[in-house]
């Protein structure tokens, strides 16, 4: 009897000291949601290339400018979607949405997320369109991978799955925007799904 109530308090022990350095209450139902944002995104997107007449697409071009506020726009959705449940999400856990854990893996997600944005757009600036999708989904692998040490372990997975995405995006740079739209689309959908009904529903 005696071993047992040891073995449950060293497990509990363990679940704390887990708990304590790492942010869980990520929703994966955002996930999901922005997984959708992008779908109808991309979808959008595809529709203005393919009305779009002449041989490239420049940044001076209207088309161009409606694919930015298009990305503006799933972006804005997506953060305040995740925002708004991932704060829903804590308080049922009773779980502080600004802790050190969440600093520590808002820092470590943001360092190859900004480089990453900051590399897509000197390639629009110097022409190479073609890069921007799977430099994108490269470095949001890599983000998700350099913060999945301080939350779930799922979004390791996520980031590994979008790092590949973002290779074969390269090799295949005709379908940037398939690769986009199944990176931040599909894989979103997926893995937000099985979070959601792997630590949401509990």
């Amino acid at each position: 009897m005696d071993s047992n109530n040891y073995l449950k308090d060293i497990k509990d022990i363990k679940n704390m000291m887990s708990q304590s350095s790492q942010f869980i209450s990520l929703s994966g139902l955002s996930g999901v949601l922005a997984g959708i944002y992008a779908i109808l995104g991309a979808i959008y997107v595809n529709g203005l290339l393919l009305n779009h007449y002449e041989t490239y697409v420049t940044l001076e071009s209207d088309t161009f400018k409606k694919i930015v506020i298009t990305a503006l726009v799933v972006l804005t959705a997506s953060l305040l979607t995740a925002y708004v449940m991932t704060v829903r999400k804590a308080k049922k856990l009773e779980e502080s949405v600004w802790n050190p854990s969440s600093r520590r893996l808002l820092i470590n997600f943001l360092i190859p997320l900004v480089t990453g944005g900051i590399f897509a757009l000197l390639l629009l600036r110097h022409g190479h369109y073609g890069l921007v999708a799977p430099i994108t989904l490269l470095f949001y692998g890599l983000a998700c991978l350099n913060a999945s040490k301080y939350t779930l372990r799922d979004v390791r997975y996520l980031g590994i799955t979008e790092i590949i995405l973002g290779l074969l995006a390269v090799e295949f740079s005709g379908f940037g925007l398939y690769f986009w739209a199944i990176g931040f689309g599909l894989c979103h959908i997926i893995y937000g799904g099985m979070m959601h009904f792997k630590y949401d529903r509990k």
